[in-house]
C-alpha cells in the first residue's frame, strides 16, 4: 500500500556526515548521563516490600495508588493482581522501617479507605534478586544483539549487520540516556520496551537493506550512495504508514493505559522515534562507510550457455 509515491530520489547520504554526527553528539550525552546520575531502578531491582491485599469488590487502583502515595510513597507499584478485585503494592525500601511495618502503615491506611481490604500476603524482595534481574536482563540484551548479528550476516552480509548492530545499540543506549536524564522510573515493563525497540528497529533496517540489494540488482548504473538514497526514498510511504500506525497504538497506552504502563510506552515512543531515524540516517550510512557494494550482495551471473560447474565456463572453444 502506498499513500502516495515520491518520484525523485532524496539525496539523503550527501548529508550522512551531518546525521552521523548528530548521532554521535547524542550518543556521547546519553552515556553521560548514565554515568553522571545512573537510572532510577524500580523495586524490582533495588529490593522492597511487595504486598497483595483482596477487596470484596473491584479495586480502584488510581484511588490504592492516591492511599499509598500519601503515605510517602513517591516510587510504588499498584497493579491488578489475578483478578480484578486483587492488587499487588510493590514499595520501595525506606531506612529504618522493616517490612513488616511498612506493610502494617499500608494496609492501616488502606483499610481507613475500605474496611473490607484483606492482607493477602507480604514478603521483603532483597536486592540479590535486583542483581539476578540486572544480569538476566544484560544476558538477554547481549543474545537479542548476537542474533541480530548472525541473522544480518547469514541475510545479507557482515557489514550490514555491523551496521544494524551499531545503530540498534544507538537506540538503545539513548532510551535509557533519557531514563536517566529525567530520573524516569526503570522497571522490568520499561526493560521489555528496550528489548521490544531492538526487534522494531532491526525489522526497518531489514527493510531498507533489502530495498539495497534489489536495487543493486537493477540498477547497475548507479553508485553505491545513488542505491542507497534510491532504497530509502523507495520505502517512505511505507515507513510512514508502519510507524504512524505503531506509534497511534504506543500512544494509546501512553495517555490511556494508566500508570501501570507509562513508563513502557514512553520507552517505544522514544524507541519508535529514534529507531526510524537510525535505520535511515545510521545503518544505511554506516553501511556506506564500510564500503558495502554491488559485488557484496550480487553473485556474477556465469556467460549464457556455460555450465556454472564447469572450471572452464566462459572460455573460448
Amino acid at each position: 500500500m502506498e499513500f502516495f509515491r515520491i518520484r525523485k530520489d532524496i539525496p539523503f547520504m550527501k548529508h550522512a556526515l551531518v546525521f552521523n554526527a548528530i548521532s554521535f553528539i547524542t550518543f556521547a550525552l546519553a552515556v553521560f548521563f548514565l554515568f553522571s546520575r545512573g537510572l532510577h531502578l524500580s523495586v524490582e531491582f533495588t529490593g522492597g516490600t511487595v504486598m497483595e491485599v483482596a477487596y470484596q469488590q473491584t479495586a480502584d487502583i488510581g484511588k490504592v495508588r492516591d492511599t499509598v502515595a500519601q503515605l510517602g510513597y513517591a516510587d510504588v507499584t499498584v497493579q491488578n493482581f489475578g483478578t480484578s478485585r486483587d492488587v499487588m503494592i510493590r514499595l520501595p525500601v525506606q531506612k529504618g522501617v522493616t517490612s513488616a511495618q511498612q506493610s502494617e502503615q499500608v494496609l492501616a491506611a488502606l483499610k481507613v479507605a475500605d474496611a473490607g481490604v484483606t492482607l493477602r500476603r507480604t514478603e521483603f524482595v532483597g536486592p540479590q534478586v535486583g542483581e539476578e534481574l540486572v544480569h538476566g536482563g544484560l544476558m538477554a540484551l547481549g543474545m537479542v544483539v548476537l542474533g541480530i548479528v548472525i541473522y544480518l550476516a547469514f541475510r545479507f552480509e557482515w557489514k550490514f549487520g555491523v551496521a544494524a548492530i551499531i545503530a540498534n545499540l544507538h537506540d538503545v543506549v539513548i532510551i535509557l540516556g533519557f531514563f536517566a536524564f529525567f530520573q524516569w522510573e526503570f522497571s522490568l515493563s520499561v526493560l521489555a520496551g528496550v528489548l521490544a525497540v531492538l526487534g522494531y528497529s532491526v525489522n526497518e533496517s531489514v527493510v531498507i537493506f533489502d530495498r539495497i540489494r534489489e536495487a543493486f540488482r537493477k540498477y547497475r548504473k548507479m553508485t553505491t550512495h545513488e542505491v542507497i538514497d534510491h532504497a530509502i526514498t523507495s520505502t517512505m510511504s511505507r515507513t510512514i504508514i508502519t510507524h504512524a500506525s505503531t506509534e497511534a497504538m504506543v500512544l494509546s497506552m501512553f495517555f490511556f493505559g494508566g500508570p501501570s504502563l507509562h513508563y513502557f510506552a514512553l520507552a517505544l515512543t522514544i524507541g519508535i522515534l529514534f529507531g526510524i531515524y537510525s535505520s535511515v540516517f545510521v545503518a544505511a550510512a554506516i553501511a556506506m562507510w564500510l564500503g558495502v557494494k554491488r559485488e557484496d550482495l550480487v553473485k556474477a551471473s556465469p556467460k549464457p550457455g556455460s555450465d556454472p560447474n564447469d572450471p572452464n565456463a566462459g572460455a573460448a572453444v
